[in-house]
């Protein structure tokens, strides 16, 4: 089962029944990561289109490539112009465009069995991750913007607040804006577990002159 059907590939005796099973093989599996990817995440035709279409597109690299070193230095350079020319994805994107990617490499030569156990083991997993709450963000962790007047003295201006409505408040940046006039200050808070969040940024009002205040939750960063 996870032996290469393509044993005849390097005395250049590939079939044509080979190379159907292999291509219908990888579009399937495609197809499956497709599925998986839009499990609970948002996504748009065109990289789903990409990821059904991907493991064939590379099985078919593959096949050409088997046993030529030049043509292998020649295909990495056009993948690397491919890369340098495309934008940066999210983490679920670039982990689905990697499986595909090895479903196309594990059915180029020819361990479609290897690939559709790749396929069940990693896309489980990837299932049952996407449904349970690991690694979600703590939804009592925000981030709190507070403009006050710029002769107001910020330091220690709202500590007893934070140890009323939180755990942890850090200030993580000041800078002056309107001229001048006032200043934006930034801090990351941990609400206390049943906490009213409007009380709380109420009192705030109460120190800053009813100038803005933005709470919400922490930005994220996408990437690996």
């Amino acid at each position: 089962m996870l032996n290469s059907v393509l044993f005849d590939v390097t005395s250049s005796t590939l079939t044509i029944h080979a190379l159907l099973l292999c291509t219908i093989a990888s579009l399937v599996m495609g197809f499956v990561v497709a599925c998986i990817y839009m499990f609970r995440n948002t996504y748009s035709k065109g990289f789903v289109m990409t990821l059904v279409l991907l493991p064939a597109t590379v099985q078919m690299i593959i096949l050409l490539v088997n046993g030529n070193v030049g043509t292998g230095v020649a295909v990495m350079g056009a993948f690397s112009l491919v890369r340098f020319r495309s934008t940066p994805g999210g983490a679920r994107e670039i982990s689905s465009i990697f499986l595909a990617m090895a479903i196309g490499l594990a059915t180029g030569m020819g361990y479609i069995g290897i690939a559709a156990i790749s396929v069940l083991m990693i896309g489980f997993a990837t299932l049952i991750l996407a449904a349970i709450p690991f690694g979600d963000i703590q939804t009592r962790r925000k981030m709190l913007h507070v403009t006050i007047p710029e002769d107001v003295s910020y330091t220690n201006l709202f500590d007893d607040l934070f140890t009323k409505y939180t755990t942890c408040a850090k200030l993580m940046k000041v800078k002056t804006t309107n001229l001048g006039s006032l200043f934006e200050l930034r801090y990351e808070i941990t609400l206390k577990s049943g906490v009213d969040e409007k009380a709380f940024l109420d009192e705030i009002r109460c120190r800053n002159g009813n100038l803005n205040i933005v709470c919400g939750q922490l930005p994220t960063e996408e990437g690996l």
